[in-house]
């Protein structure tokens, strides 16, 4: 995965937010545009209910309230077309850490052995880390929002009710920091409850997986009741942790609220005594009513901060656990493909023992052009054509496969001739085939689900031969290998049912599922069940 920038480390959180400066530097500027211009709103109702009072007093006309309604409904639509852009941008800034961490998440999984995944647990790692990065975006999100939105807005909000009457304001404000303290004191249950939450979600995909792929096992070996048991108090689990998280994110933020607002009260009494001329302070309507307002936004916006600490809070943990996964993946380098060019071959000479075949051969391949020699299951890949010389060639692996299906030919007349279309298959390195000892069926293993369609058309075309793929009861296959010949012989003939030759006659290992892949190993520890067979020539 390649950056742009070369300094960006993809396990530091300040390089995603460089590497995104240009939607930020919106983000910065309509932000400053709709915070300050959110100003204008408690200024704009105290107007209001000042030119209210002074209507019904016969000091104003509706043309005064009308002037005020048109500024105030101008004001509003430059402020939300200012958050509009601001949002817009926010969200751009978040999907693209997202991308980006999850195809750094992504790269690096991929470049791990499947048999570390396996032992981690592949579903619930992929489960988890794609939830702690989900998290962890979801965290730089509001922090960005509230640090341009909230921030601004909060110190223009106490500038204005310093302004108004400063005894006042510090006095409604001593609840906001409390509010904050309850936010920070809180802090280490929220992390409970999403730690918990994401284990248990965890556990509950292992446990679908586990319950979907072993599920003929289990009901053979009496297990099925058992395992059903297992996975509801897994699934009961998953229930009361994901409450409990929800009720800590829930209803957390309403409380932080509701500690904020207290300070109302003493609006409500001091603020009367301003207006009736008897407090710190000689007010109006107007003032009285544009600080209330003021105020009532400033702890709505507090609230928000409060909810912002449990955002973050839970970003630093899934960064915590995702970390160590967020490296910069290796850069492969670039295939070097040589220029195409002419090939010229002279005096090409064949004999078949003493009788020549032919001699003075010349030819010319051009690019895109095939040279073969005609040839019936005689030569395979790795084969090498010399004057003489006899040569070996070592280190060329078969890999297991990672899909399993039995094939049948449609005319059951062509039964045999199957056979030997899938042996020239196996022989070029199309797929594996694998012959069970017992049964007449034939099973095939890829890596991608099409080859399924390829080989099928291919059979069909060439060999004129139909066939049907259809699933079979084996997930994986092995070779097998061991030092002692009689161990093997004890293992083949302790799992007959599942023993099989390839199309080379070395012994393989279909194992049903993972369960019966370790059972074979824990009961044949002198047996190696390898995932390659090493080919020579």
């Amino acid at each position: 995965m390649k950056n742009k920038n070369k300094s960006f480390r993809a396990d530091a959180i300040g390089s995603y937010f460089r590497l995104e400066w240009l939607p930020l530097l919106f983000v910065t500027l309509s932000g400053l545009v709709y915070n300050v211009g959110l100003l204008a709103g408690p200024w704009y109702e105290g107007r209001l209910a000042q030119c209210l009072a002074d209507i019904l007093g016969g000091n104003a006309s509706a043309a005064n309230m009308a002037a005020l309604v048109l500024g105030y409904i101008l004001v509003t639509l430059l402020v939300q077309a200012a958050r509009f852009i601001k949002r817009f941008y926010v969200r751009r800034f978040a999907n693209n850490i997202n991308r980006r961490m999850k195809g750094i998440l992504y790269a690096n999984l991929v470049r791990q052995s499947r048999a570390s995944l396996e032992k981690e647990g592949a579903g619930e790692l992929m489960t988890k880390a794609i939830s702690d990065v989900d998290d962890c975006v979801e965290g730089m999100r509001k922090f960005t929002t509230e640090v341009f939105d909230t921030g601004v807005a909060l110190a223009g909000h106490v500038v204005m009710l310093l302004v108004y009457d400063w005894r006042l304001a510090l006095l409604s404000l001593l609840f906001t920091p409390f509010s904050y303290v309850c936010a920070a004191w809180m802090k280490k249950p929220v992390q409970r409850a999403g730690a918990a939450y994401k284990k248990a979600a965890g556990a509950l995909s292992a446990a679908t997986l586990d319950r979907a792929q072993n599920a003929v096992t289990y009901r053979i070996y009496g297990c099925e009741d058992a395992r059903a048991e297992r996975y509801e108090e897994v699934l009961d689990t998953y229930e009361k942790t994901a409450v409990k998280n929800n009720v800590w994110q829930s209803a957390l933020p309403p409380l932080y609220l509701a500690v904020s607002e207290a300070g109302v009260l003493f609006i409500l009494w001091f603020g009367a005594k301003n207006v009736l001329g008897t407090g710190w302070r000689v007010w109006d309507i107007a003032a009285f009513t544009t600080f209330l307002s003021c105020f009532t936004k400033l702890v709505v916006k507090s609230s928000k901060v409060a909810k912002l600490f449990n955002s973050v809070q839970k970003a630093e943990v899934s960064w915590k656990r995702i970390k160590p996964l967020m490296k910069q993946p290796e850069q492969l380098e670039p295939l070097q493909v040589p220029q195409a060019a002419d090939v010229t071959l002279k005096d090409l000479a064949f004999a078949y023992g003493d009788v020549p075949i032919f001699s003075g051969l010349n030819l010319t391949a051009h690019p895109g052009d095939i040279i073969g020699i005609p040839n019936h299951g005689q030569l395979r890949i790795g084969d090498c054509l010399t004057e003489g010389e006899k040569l070996h060639f070592t280190g060329i692996p078969s890999f297991a496969p990672e899909l399993l299906k039995s094939v049948r030919a449609l005319d059951p007349l062509k039964s045999k001739h199957l056979g030997n279309a899938l042996r020239q298959i196996a022989e070029e390195g199309g797929a594996s085939v694998f012959k069970p000892v017992i049964g007449a069926e034939w099973i095939v293993g890829v890596v991608g689900v099409l080859q399924f369609e390829v080989m099928a058309d291919r059979i069909r075309t060439e060999f004129g031969i139909p066939v049907a793929f259809e699933p079979t009861q084996y997930f994986t296959a092995r070779w097998l290998e061991a030092d002692d010949k009689d161990e093997l012989k004890k293992f083949a003939d302790a799992n007959r049912a599942s023993m099989a030759t390839d199309h080379d006659g070395a012994e393989v290992f279909l194992a049903r599922n993972a369960w019966h892949l370790n059972k074979a190993q824990e009961d044949f520890p002198k047996v190696r069940l390898n995932k390659t067979r090493e080919q020579i020539f």
